[in-house]
């Protein structure tokens, strides 16, 4: 662990006290495991106030600056798994992905197995490799438990394709969450800037300076008491885009414990990207596909009493 990479700072709070070291960084960073983390602070990576601490277990006292270095990600080549994996559309090109909940899309720092690339090996006979060996054919990503398509690049001029088509947004994404409350506005556009929250890395945020532009356009299309079915098409794709324009209008996706504030009876924030039309990178061809909605979402939405059917009527 020599070759340092990244320097990351965060702040415990008072709320924190009390709280493990390896409990709370896991707390603060995503896609990492608790093991990875555990071994950056017993090779010496982590400082509490400009201290090395090696110990695991070693308790905040709250209100102290943390810095932990990340080394560089190691180049290897991940294992083809036997993973089971739901094919929307395949050709020679490209093959659309239904991604389920509670997978992660690449290998990353300590989690170099059961994530779609892993599945992606054993399944397709060819795969881009602009990425590298970490991330063969994968043009772009979903969080880990936000389900629903991704498009996968078989060839690096499909992937090229694909990036660019991304880059000018001429591919129409739409997603489908269950959000709390009742929306005093039905549809609008929320356009503004998010970057990093300056008080939580973790999380994203609204911001006035130093972000970028995120667009996104929404409709209510089904509402019970107490929780909206809503359908979102973005313009721009921020991380965490849609958690944070929900959050932003007071109405959190249910089991969003990153930005809302409960579990809400689910396992995981209810999203799901549904629908994406474009044009394929090869033949030009119009395309519309879309991702069946994962049981989960279903019960949840029977659970809140929102009818799932007009999903399929407002396509």
């Amino acid at each position: 662990m020599e070759d340092k990479k990244e320097i990351i700072i965060v702040k415990s709070n008072l709320d924190d006290k009390g709280k493990r070291l390896d409990s709370f960084i896991s707390e603060m960073l995503d896609d990492v495991t608790r093991s990875f983390i555990q071994k950056l602070i017993s090779a010496g990576l982590v400082e509490v106030c400009q201290k090395i601490i090696t110990k695991n277990g070693f308790k905040l006292k709250g209100n102290e600056d943390i810095k932990i270095t990340i080394p560089d990600e190691e180049e290897g080549n991940p294992v083809a798994e036997d993973i089971p994996l739901d094919i929307i559309y395949e050709d020679s090109d490209i093959a659309v992905i239904n991604k389920g909940p509670d997978m992660v899309v690449h290998p990353a720092h300590g989690n170099s197995s059961g994530t779609l690339v892993n599945a992606l090996l054993y399944k397709m006979e060819s795969l881009s490799d602009i990425n590298g060996n970490i991330r063969p054919g994968i043009v772009h990503r979903l969080d880990k438990d936000t389900s629903g398509i991704i498009i996968v690049a078989k060839n690096n001029e499909a992937h090229i394709k694909l990036a660019e088509m991304f880059k000018e947004k001429t591919l129409e994404k739409t997603y489908i969450c269950i959000a709390k409350g009742i929306f005093k506005e039905k549809q609008g556009r929320i356009e503004n800037l998010i970057g990093r929250d300056t008080k939580e890395r973790k999380r994203m945020a609204v911001v006035e300076e130093n972000g970028k532009k995120a667009i996104s356009n929404y409709e209510v299309i089904d509402e019970s008491k107490n929780h909206s079915l809503v359908k979102v098409d973005i313009e721009t794709g921020r991380t965490h885009q849609i958690r944070v324009h929900m959050k932003y209008l007071n109405h959190p996706i249910i089991g969003d414990t990153t930005y809302g504030n409960s579990t809400d009876g689910v396992s995981r924030q209810i999203l799901h990207a549904y629908r994406l039309k474009f044009n394929h990178p090869i033949t030009q061809k119009e395309m519309i596909v879309i991702a069946p909605i994962p049981d989960d979402f279903k019960q949840a939405a029977k659970k809140v009493g929102l009818d799932i059917e007009k999903v399929e009527v407002s396509k």
